[in-house]
Parts: structure tokens; C-alpha cells; sequence
């Protein structure tokens, strides 16, 4: 078997709207293509017995046990690659349930789809279940230990930690978005100027002045002590003798710890001799040069957690232990712990296993103790110095037993400190008792507090703490998304972007978009280049100025990754044509379609669809779409337009000269077509495609008809509002059209403008490209020849694979069955064949250059307007 290619999805895709994180395998089962799983003795057995969760696997059987009955009655190995690299992630601690197979139309070549919930370990999962599918199928043993244990590993590396975990669900299901950056180590959450970020429990209202205080320990307890808070007397210190003198001052036992750090490093816990204290102070300064030692208060480890100055939920928190049967040694003992089915790895699970360190080697050593010792019946023994969860420790929640004097210290403290967030350790021998009643104190303040513990306590209710977080950040009613219109289609998307765009920015929004040009923030481009996937979607969802996202949509990303974004508000799509059929295993007009369906699919129940009503395959996608849809159409007699508009719809179209939204049975008139600079004058008929997707996305955004005219009025065609579309050059002695046309529909567009153009002489210069159907390339060359006088044949820099002399050849067979009398010319560079029509061009001739290179094509253009001005001028004097 060979994995021919890998993708991983990301959003809304071609193989899945619902589930967005998934791996595509394309893979060739080679040697196996013709065997099937009942053919290979005891298969099913031997994967039971690999891995015994399998069996839950219900596949298309519906019922427990069914992939593996399947696979008894005769399924294809890529069946059996699905399924392994789902259970090689569940085995991990990533629930991973979504899988199907398809066939590709080479035989013996599948796609394997299945969800990841970490890129990299679905990535992992996927070579490894062909590798181990491979294996069972040669009747080879096969281990899956060390594939496990590389899995857990990722998880570890890439999972954002339970506490992020915990925030950013309960933002899902508030139907907030987010976006995780991995380089910053940061989750956004909400798009636009109304994100807000969070790195573990941190925000980004957390005062950068109360994370200084809460890390500086001694700061802290300072702070505490003047404002009355019980807390431990101690001192700085940074070496041996400022120890002794400290130890000499507090007394034993006392607590060692770095003056900064977190979540328990470096600390040592009731010190009650000089051998320990110096470890200790060697232990802490591996974290931070200065050192911290206070007396040690008897009692509980406690965590009270205070959020946006309100008592939220407290937990009493127990080192790793074992207790003593009389039989078992401390390392079965420990085993035994380890078994339980809440532990795991790191944070894979509620409690983590725990680990035999040199704590716990330390502690043993201390107590005359070894791993192969045996506890007496009863007697418990703490295997690590601090009660951390990650360390194995566990949490009862003890919310409902905190006195009412202990709240109000613990909301004092966050207020004090100033976090937003705020963990407070609380050394007592009850809890419910007032502080100073047990002679407890508070031993640390955290900012970033850890929320497991609270989450998921060993004992006592689970408390929802990611509740009042997101409440605090977005609070009630308060916005967390923008408006996103997402455009596609095979021609015109550019344009009716660009036009949308100029649309809300009329209106005063902050608009971010992407095109096949760059990425824009508020008209300022930002990224050159073609900017139409789901890293440039997501580009403009993260700027915090902006506040509409107008976003251009093409094949080749949402094939790549996906979508950026889960949901829409305006979805619209212009055609769907015979354009880059053959790539990407895209190889009907219908398969291109389902590829443009996926933006109405994903657009939210009261947002709109927009859709061209003139194309067959763009008017099916309004069956089964949740959202509501507004049609557009140059003929109002259009049925489908009739019968839409019949049922209470909505609708523009192109009527008597006038771009008109249809409502209910009422017309309401935009403006006259030629009047709009975009159609020129009426004659681009493609461009009033654009503007009536653009006026319906403008009406459904609330805009004014008054300021829809004026907005269609002032976008003005140029080579910096359209670059590449319909920029049109009015030189002394002839006209330039430049164009960025490529395929067949948008070569038929620009030929139905040219031909309602009138000139003495028409040049075309045309190019074929190298990843078209050679059919595609013949068809460009005979539209060619309909409408040209003289054809120039450029090549494209990037050949794609193809020989030019190659590509020339199905162009001219194309102007040939057309025009066999002429001869076309051969120039190989862009700027070449444009300079020498500029040259040679005849007075009042139409020159069209279909470009690949649109600046240099405009500098040049600009350069001859230039030269023959003043030429013109200087014969006039």
C-alpha cells in the first residue's frame, strides 16, 4: 500500500461540512487492491486481540462488533486503515470516531477519511495504520506499543492543556469561534475587534501588573500581610548561610521554594533538618536564583479559585500516595494507582499516573524505604512533596464547605493582587473554619491558575469554572463574531469581492478581504499574492481592527484545508464552470459544483445564501440548505426567479435596463445599469453578474437602496480596484484591454464585451495552460479565433508540467477549424507580445491581452499611453 497523497482538513470541506478536523488519505492498495480482509485468516481476531476498543467500532453495520463482522464477511484494506488509525488515536487519550472510504476513479486507489483531534497525530495515526494494515495483512506480528507511545507523546507536545480545553468548549458552545496560534502559544477567541485571547486560565483582561505581583512571592505575601490576610513568615534568601540564618530565625519545619515560579517547581515542603534544607535551597534555585523560605503551616492543601472577583469553586488537594496492604511492595502498590482507569498520561485524563522521580526516590531514601519495600497494612505514604495533578496528586471538591469568612478573603485577594483570574493556596486544618481560627495562611497566589482540579475532582462535584470566564470576557449579549460573506464561483468572485468590499466600507465598517491579489485590511494590502485559502480567511478573522470579512473562496483551498471559519453570514456563488477539471481528482462540471456548495452549506440558519439562478448547478445548491437564499438573474422572467419570489423570497435581477431587487411581489429599482462603472456602459454583461450578488449582499446587511446606488456608483473599474479584471486603457491611437481571463467561461465573457466593441482591427494575445484538459486548450484557441482579427500565442512562465511548442500547437488546432487562413504569432514572453502589438498596431485597433503578469502588463501599457501623448503633443505644436 502507498499513501499517494496526505491532506489535513481543518474546516467545512469537500469530504465533511459537519466534521472539520479530518485527515484525507488518497491510497493506492497496490499488491492488496484485489484482496479482501476475509481472504487473511483470523484478521478479525488478530485486530481484537491488537486492539481490543476496535470492537466498539459500529461502522456501516450499526452495532457494536460491526467493522469486525464486516471484516469477516470481506471488506478492502483501506476499510481496515480507517479504522486502525481511529483506534491508534482513541488508544492515545484522542477520542476519534468519524471515518469513511471512497473510491477514487483509478482502480484500486481509495480515499481514506478519518478525524483527528491533533494535526500531527492524525498525521502520525495515518502512516502508522498502513504500516500495521500491511503488517497483519503478511500474517506478521505486529506490536503497537511504540506507535502508542509516540502518539501520547504528540498529545502531550501539541494538546492545549485541560484548563485552555475547558475554556474554549464552553466558548463552542456559547457559538463562539476561536483559532489556535500555536506560535504564541495563545487560543483567540472570537474574531475581529471582538476577540478576545487566553492562554491557559490568563486572558487578555488579566493585568500584566497582577501576573508581577502574583510571580513575585515575597511581593505577595507583603502585599497580603498589609492588607490583613494571614500568610507565612519567611525570608529571601541566595545562598547556604542566608539559609541557616533564616532557618535560625523561623525555625523548623519550613518550606523551600523559588521566589518565581508556578504550579508547585522546585518547592520542598516540610523541611525538618539541615541535610534537606540544603537540597531544597539547591532544588529551588534550579528555578530561580533568589529563594524563599517560610515557616511551614500545619494542615490541607487547599485551592480556592476566584474569578472576576466572585468565589467560584474550591478543591483540597492530596499528594500522590499509596496505602500499605500488608503484601504488595511500593512500586506494585504504585502500579496499582497507576491502573486506575481516571489516570493517564499527563493531562490525558482526569488524574495522571504517577511517576517514580527523584522526589519520590528522595522521599523513600528519608524514610529508609525502597521500591521493593513492603507498607504495613494502613499506613499511607506520600510519594512527592507537593499535591500538584500533574504530579499524580488528586482533588476533592470542597466548594460548598468554604466559610463564608474564607470567600471573602479569597475575592480580597484577587481583588488586591488585581487578577482576573486568581488561584489561591490556602495551607488550614479545615477550611470551613475561618483562617485565623486554624492558625492557617496563604501560602501562594497564582495567576493562570490550573482548573482540572475543579473540573474534574477526584472526589465531590465537578464544577463548571469555564462558565463565568467566558461570561466575563463576553459578557451577556456582547458580540464575539463579525460578519463574514464569503464569495466563489469560477469567474467573477474577484470583482463581486472587491465590490462587496467597497459596499460595507461605504457604511463605515472596517473591512478585511481576500482576493486572488493579496490580502487587505481596510483597503491597505497587507500580503501579495493569491490569498483565496484558509490562511488568508484566517489572516483577516485575527486583525483586531477589522470588522467585516469580505472573503474570496477559491477551489484550490477549500480542496487543500478546508474553510477558515465554521460558519457565514452571506454565501455567495457566482457559476460553476469547466475550469481546472483533471487536479485534485475534481473531474466533472458536478464534482466542481459540490466543491463550491461547501460555502451556502456552512452559511448560519439566519444568515443568506446568493445564488446565480441562470446556472443550472448554482440554482441546485439551494436544496437542503438551513439558511434562507436570495436568487440573482439577468432575465426576470426567469421561472425559477417567478417561483422564488411567489413564495415571499428574494431576488435581483437585471430588468429594462435596471438592476432591481425583487421582495415579496415588490420591485424595488437600484439604478440604471449604465450608469453603474462596472457593467461599461451595459456592455459587460458578466459584470452585472457582480453587481447583483454585491447589491443583494449589501441589501441583506441592512444597507440603504440609496446607499447600495451610491456605493455602485463610486466603484470605479481600474487597474487598483480590479487589478487584472476588465482594466481597460484608452491610449491615442487604440484601446488596451487587460485581463486576467483563464479558462473557457470567462475567454466566452470577454468575447461577448469585445464583440459590442467597435474597432477597425482586433488582436488578441492568448496563452495556453499547462494543467487545462488539452481540449480546454483547444477551445480557448477557437473562441479566440471567433473574435479576433490577429492572434498573438504567449506561454506562461510556469508551464505546469506541459512543453510549450505542446501548448501552442492545441491553440492554433483550436483557431484553425475556425480561421485555418491565419497565422497566428508566436512571441514566448508576456511583455514581448504586448510590446509588439503596442508597436504594430494599426490606428482605432482593440488590443486584449489575457495576462498573467498584470503589473508588468499595466507598466507597460502606461509607459506607450505616455510615449504616444507626447508624441500627439509634439506633432500638434
Amino acid at each position: 500500500m502507498k499513501i499517494i497523497e496526505l491532506k489535513t482538513m481543518r474546516g467545512p470541506n469537500y469530504w465533511s461540512i459537519k466534521h472539520h478536523k479530518i485527515i484525507v488519505l488518497k491510497l493506492d492498495q497496490e499488491e492488496l487492491r484485489d484482496v479482501h480482509t476475509n481472504e487473511v485468516e483470523n484478521l478479525a481476531k488478530r485486530l481484537e486481540r491488537l486492539m481490543p476498543g476496535i470492537y466498539t467500532h459500529r461502522s456501516s453495520e450499526g452495532m457494536e462488533g460491526g467493522f469486525l463482522r464486516l471484516v469477516n464477511i470481506g471488506t478492502t484494506f483501506s476499510k481496515v486503515v480507517q479504522h486502525v488509525a481511529l483506534e491508534l488515536q482513541t488508544m492515545s487519550g484522542m477520542e476519534s470516531g468519524y471515518g469513511r472510504c471512497y473510491a477514487s476513479n483509478t482502480e484500486g486507489v481509495d480515499y481514506v477519511v478519518f478525524s483527528y483531534q491533533e494535526e500531527r497525530a492524525g498525521e502520525y495515526a495515518a502512516h502508522a495504520a498502513v504500516r500495521i494494515t500491511e503488517a497483519l495483512a503478511r500474517g506478521e506480528k505486529v506490536s503497537i506499543v511504540q506507535d502508542i507511545a509516540k502518539l501520547h507523546k504528540i498529545r502531550e507536545d501539541e494538546y492545549f492543556g485541560p484548563s485552555t480545553e475547558a475554556i474554549v468548549w464552553e466558548a463552542v458552545n456559547r457559538n463562539i469561534p476561536y483559532i489556535q496560534n500555536k506560535p504564541a502559544e495563545l487560543i483567540q477567541l472570537g474574531y475581529g475587534i471582538h476577540q478576545k485571547q487566553i492562554q491557559a486560565a490568563m486572558s487578555s483582561n488579566t493585568s500584566c501588573f497582577a501576573v508581577e505581583n502574583a510571580g513575585d512571592k515575597n511581593k505577595t505575601k507583603l502585599i497580603l500581610e498589609e492588607a490583613g490576610i494571614p500568610v507565612p513568615r519567611g525570608r529571601i534568601i541566595r545562598n547556604n548561610r542566608e539559609l541557616e540564618e533564616a532557618i535560625d530565625h523561623l525555625d523548623y519545619p519550613v518550606v523551600i521554594k523559588p521566589l518565581y515560579g508556578n504550579q508547585g517547581k522546585g518547592a520542598s515542603i516540610n523541611i525538618d533538618n539541615w541535610k534537606d534544607a540544603v537540597k531544597g535551597m539547591a532544588e529551588a534555585q534550579r528555578h530561580s536564583e533568589e529563594v524563599i523560605v517560610e515557616q511551614y503551616i500545619e494542615g490541607y492543601d487547599y485551592r480556592i479559585l476566584v474569578i472576576a472577583g466572585k468565589f467560584t469553586a474550591a478543591a483540597k488537594r492530596t499528594p500522590a500516595l499509596v496505602t500499605g496492604d500488608g503484601t504488595a511492595t511500593i512500586r506494585q502498590l504504585i502500579n496499582q494507582v497507576n491502573k486506575d482507569p481516571r489516570r493517564g498520561v499527563g493531562h490525558e485524563k482526569a488524574l495522571t499516573h504517577i511517576k517514580v522521580d527523584k522526589i519520590t526516590r528522595a522521599i523513600l531514601r528519608e524514610k529508609g524505604l525502597t521500591l521493593q519495600s513492603v507498607l504495613p497494612e494502613g499506613e499511607t505514604l506520600f510519594l512527592k512533596r507537593t499535591a500538584n495533578l500533574s504530579t499524580g496528586g488528586t482533588a476533592t471538591d470542597v466548594t460548598d464547605l468554604v466559610h463564608p469568612y474564607n470567600v471573602l478573603m479569597a475575592e480580597r485577594i484577587a481583588g488586591i493582587i488585581g487578577l482576573d483570574i486568581c488561584g489561591i493556596d490556602v495551607m488550614t486544618t479545615d477550611i470551613a473554619i475561618p483562617l485565623p481560627e486554624t492558625r492557617g495562611a496563604v501560602i501562594e497566589v497564582n495567576a493562570a491558575p490550573g482548573l482540572r482540579m475543579h473540573i474534574s475532582p477526584t472526589e465531590g462535584l465537578p464544577r463548571n469554572v469555564a462558565d463565568p470566564i467566558i461570561s466575563m470576557l463576553f459578557p451577556h449579549n456582547s458580540p464575539s463574531r463579525i460578519p463574514i460573506a464569503a464569495i466563489t464561483g469560477t469567474n467573477g468572485k474577484t470583482t463581486t469581492t472587491r465590490l462587496i468590499a467597497h459596499l460595507m466600507k461605504f457604511t463605515g465598517k472596517k473591512v478585511g478581504y481576500t482576493t486572488t491579489d493579496g490580502i487587505y485590511i481596510q483597503d491597505k494590502k497587507i500580503i501579495k499574492g493569491d490569498t483565496t485559502g484558509s490562511f488568508s480567511s484566517e489572516f483577516v478573522l485575527k486583525d483586531p481592527t477589522v470588522d467585516f470579512a469580505v472573503l474570496e473562496c477559491a477551489r484550490g483551498g477549500m480542496l487543500r484545508s478546508g474553510l477558515a471559519f465554521s460558519q457565514c453570514d452571506i454565501g455567495v456563488v457566482m457559476n460553476v464552470s469547466e475550469d481546472h477539471l483533471g487536479l485534485g481528482d475534481i473531474h466533472t462540471v458536478e464534482d466542481m459544483a459540490r466543491v463550491k456548495s461547501i460555502i451556502p452549506r456552512t452559511v448560519c440558519s439566519e444568515g443568506y445564501a446568493i445564488l446565480n439562478a441562470d446556472d443550472d448547478l448554482v440554482y441546485d445548491m439551494a436544496n437542503g440548505l438551513h439558511c434562507k437564499v436570495a436568487f440573482f438573474s439577468l432575465d426576470e422572467a426567469n421561472p425559477r426567479i417567478t417561483e422564488h419570489i411567489s413564495k415571499g423570497g428574494l431576488a435581483a435581477v437585471y430588468e429594462d435596463g435596471y438592476v432591481s431587487i425583487f421582495k415579496n411581489t415588490y420591485k424595488i429599482r437600484v439604478d440604471r445599469v449604465a450608469d453603474i462603472p462596472l457593467t461599461f456602459g451595459g456592455k459587460a454583461k458578466f459584470n452585472i453578474y457582480n453587481v447583483l450578488a454585491a447589491t443583494l449582499a449589501g441589501y441583506v446587511s441592512h444597507m440603504e437602496i440609496n446607499e447600495i446606488k451610491t456605493a455602485l456608483r463610486t466603484f470605479i473599474p481600474s487597474p487598483e480596484t480590479t487589478p487584472g479584471r476588465m482594466n481597460l486603457f484608452k491610449l491615442p491611437h487604440y484601446e488596451v484591454l487587460i485581463d486576467y481571463a483563464h479558462n473557457i467561461a470567462s475567454m466566452e465573457a470577454i468575447s461577448d464585451f469585445i464583440n459590442n466593441t467597435e474597432a477597425s482591427h482586433k488582436i488578441g494575445i492568448i496563452a495556453g495552460i499547462g494543467d487545462r484538459r488539452d481540449e480546454d486548450t483547444i477551445e480557448i484557441g477557437r473562441l479566440a479565433a471567433e473574435v479576433f482579427d490577429e492572434i498573438i500565442i504567449r506561454q506562461d512562465k510556469d508551464l505546469r508540467g506541459r512543453s510549450g511548442h505542446e501548448l501552442n500547437n492545441l491553440i492554433k488546432e483550436g483557431i484553425f477549424t475556425v480561421k485555418p487562413e491565419m497565422e497566428p504569432k508566436e512571441i514566448k514572453q508576456e511583455t514581448r507580445a504586448l510590446a509588439h502589438a503596442l508597436e504594430y498596431a494599426p490606428e482605432g485597433s482593440f488590443i486584449a491581452l489575457f495576462s498573467e503578469d498584470i503589473p508588468e502588463a499595466i507598466k507597460l501599457v502606461e509607459s506607450f499611453r505616455v510615449i504616444q501623448h507626447r508624441n500627439k503633443t509634439s506633432d500638434s505644436a
